[in-house]
């Protein structure tokens, strides 16, 4: 996978979108009785349903406001990224999804155009990328070893059209159902581990063809990363095709020197040396469908029998998919000046993946982005799109005599970038000791590798997920004390001056209450009153004594569902037979009418509520001089 990085930001927005309606975003309010557009005064076109037409569907704002002056900077974009597409796309079709290489070309081309018109961000490209390809080849894989007498071709367009067709209809779910914030569940941890897996997951791929052992590797069929590691180490000295070797790693070091990638892809050696009677596999012909049976209904007799056993697949790649999406889109809206909706980016990208799986050979993918080369809109990715249908259509056949092996070595150079960033993460993750987040890379990476790529990212989004619950599971609490010589109330977590009220614990509630973080709020008190604020193992021995008051600062609560009252109902006669007087202090109006409904109030009296901490512990003083 690669990724741009803007390094630029667009100083003049008016060069970006002009008109009223800003790209892909809410608009301003505006007088629905007339407005400028074009030049014009017109009310229909800012009218309510046309302003919200735009939002949903941002390309009807930017298509006709769309300046020429940005076509330069979308042209150069559009032809830089295509050069860098198309043979990443054969390579990844090929070489990754086992398919060929019009999937990738056809990915590249088909998508891109509705995303174009759904999606909001300006500078994201929809295209192949490396990790759901090597998802999609691992189904493809499996399909062909349990059925062996199917076409290999047909059966993998199936497969693959099948996965397609899923994951463009999970995606559009999602997004309808407003779970866009699925983004904010997954820690980027998790993200570069599995990605860094990927990349040792495709390179130790990419390195059996590199070493001419395809065809052993057919007969053996390694099923892990790990047992093709140790397949390459067992075979790679004595099995390994000299000539294919020398070709491999000859490109990939051309590749990796700038000045003479122009001229390798000037050459066409290997028709005229036809390395292909010398044992080296090639790309050969590849046939592509033309006219009306281009396009095919995803759901057939060709994808029913695939269709249930390549819905777990999917279901990943929506996931994987909408993360690396949406976190470069955001990446782009943050440094552009514009805001991304994760739910119209599901919707938009279930579209594109929807679309594409109508073309058999077209598939799964998304991701790229083009901020950097100069795209301003989505203009470059149409033209992208364009450039990659024409050199489907007339560059393939040129491409009969190209090695697979170089395709492989093409892919090695990609992924190289995968690599990049992971020092610089694992160094951020170790200074400000973030435990946790390199556990949780590692364990991805380790299970990814040792067992397979979905194994690793379905443990580690359980992890993932256990972690959040957990911790959404623990209500956020403090206990006060009073600053000396004032009426403020501090932390005493955070202010060692600030004093306690003998026998009485202050505690302020720092979030809404609901039925998940409320079922440990007694043991959690509990421990505030043995311990206090300061982290104890419950074998310790109590730090406190016990308290006689007890004052709940609630100022903070603004929500509480009915299951959490229940619960603090319970906990404040479980005080009250304890014969601790309780305060609340700070309560908004809405939970104290459910309180009083719920009969807190009368079990508490109307004495206990007050709207100042100051207030309440004059009363708990109060109390106690009257006891003495």
């Amino acid at each position: 996978m690669i990724r741009a990085q803007e390094s630029t930001s667009l100083v003049n927005q008016d060069d970006v979108e002009a008109g009223p309606a800003l790209y892909g975003t809410n608009t301003p309010p505006v007088d629905d009785s007339a407005s400028i557009v074009g030049g014009k005064r017109t009310s229909k076109f800012d009218s309510k349903f046309a302003r919200r037409v735009r939002y949903y569907v941002p390309s009807i704002a930017w298509i006709p406001a769309y300046s020429v002056s940005l076509l330069g900077g979308d042209v150069l974009a559009g032809v830089s990224l295509a050069a860098m597409i198309i043979p990443q796309s054969v390579s990844y079709g090929t070489s990754l999804a086992h398919i060929g290489p019009t999937a990738g070309l056809f990915a590249a081309a088909i998508p891109p155009i509705f995303y174009s018109l759904l999606g909001t961000s300006r500078q994201l490209n929809v295209a192949a990328e490396a990790a759901l390809s090597l998802l999609v080849g691992q189904s493809v894989t499996e399909f062909r070893h349990a059925y062996p007498d199917a076409s290999p071709d047909k059966l993998g367009f199936a497969v693959a059209t099948a996965i397609g067709f899923q994951v463009g209809l999970f995606a559009s779910i999602l997004g309808f159902l407003r779970l866009g914030f699925l983004d904010v569940v997954l820690s980027r941890a998790l993200l570069r581990g599995f990605v860094t897996a990927v990349a040792v997951v495709i390179v130790v791929e990419q390195l059996v063809p590199m070493f001419g052992l395809a065809a052993l590797e057919e007969q053996l069929k390694p099923e892990s990363s790990l047992d093709r590691i140790l397949f390459l180490v067992e075979y790679v000295w004595t099995h390994s095709h000299k000539l294919t070797t020398i070709i491999s790693f000859g490109v990939f070091l051309v590749l990796i020197t700038p000045q003479s990638r122009q001229e390798l892809l000037q050459e066409r050696v290997s028709d005229e040396l036809r390395w292909d009677q010398d044992g080296v596999e090639i790309l050969g012909s590849v046939p592509i469908t033309i006219g009306g049976g281009m396009f095919k209904f995803p759901l057939g007799s060709h994808t029913y029998p695939v269709l249930r056993g390549t819905t777990s697949t999917a279901i990943l790649i929506t996931i994987i998919g909408f993360l690396d999406s949406i976190v470069a889109a955001k990446q782009n809206g943050d440094r552009f000046g514009y805001p991304i909706s994760p739910n119209r980016e599901l919707v938009a990208l279930g579209a594109a993946n929807l679309a594409g799986s109508f073309v058999p050979e077209l598939t799964w993918y998304r991701s790229r982005i083009n901020g950097d080369i100069g795209a301003r809109t989505q203009m470059a990715s149409l033209i992208t799109a364009g450039l990659v249908l024409l050199a489907t259509f007339f560059l393939l056949p040129s491409l009969y005599f190209l090695p697979k092996c170089v395709l492989a070595s093409i892919i090695c150079l990609f992924i190289a970038s995968l690599f990049a960033e992971v020092p610089h993460d694992v160094m951020y993750y170790y200074k400000i000791g973030a435990w946790t987040d390199l556990a949780m890379m590692s364990i991805t990476f380790a299970l990814s590798v040792i067992w397979n790529v979905e194994i690793g990212i379905v443990v580690s989004l359980i992890i993932s997920l256990l972690l959040v619950i957990r911790r959404s599971s623990k209500t956020r609490m403090t206990i006060l004390g009073r600053i000396p010589g004032t009426d403020q109330w501090r932390p005493v977590a955070d202010n060692p001056d600030a004093e306690d009220i003998p026998g009485t614990l202050i505690v302020r509630i720092r979030e809404s209450l609901d039925f998940a973080n409320t079922a440990q709020l007694k043991g959690r008190l509990r421990k505030l009153e043995l311990y206090g604020a300061e982290p104890a193992h419950p074998s310790e021995e109590p730090r406190r004594l016990p308290p006689n008051a007890l004052v709940f600062h609630m100022g903070d609560v603004e929500s509480c569902d009915a299951s959490a009252v229940q619960i603090f109902h319970e906990l404040l006669e479980t005080y009250k037979n304890r014969d601790v007087q309780l305060f609340i202090t700070h309560l908004r109006p809405g939970i104290r009418e459910m309180f009083e409904n719920a009969g807190i109030t009368k079990l508490l009296g109307p004495d206990a509520f007050y709207d100042t901490l100051g207030e309440a512990t004059m009363r708990v003083q109060a109390r106690y001089v009257d006891g003495q």
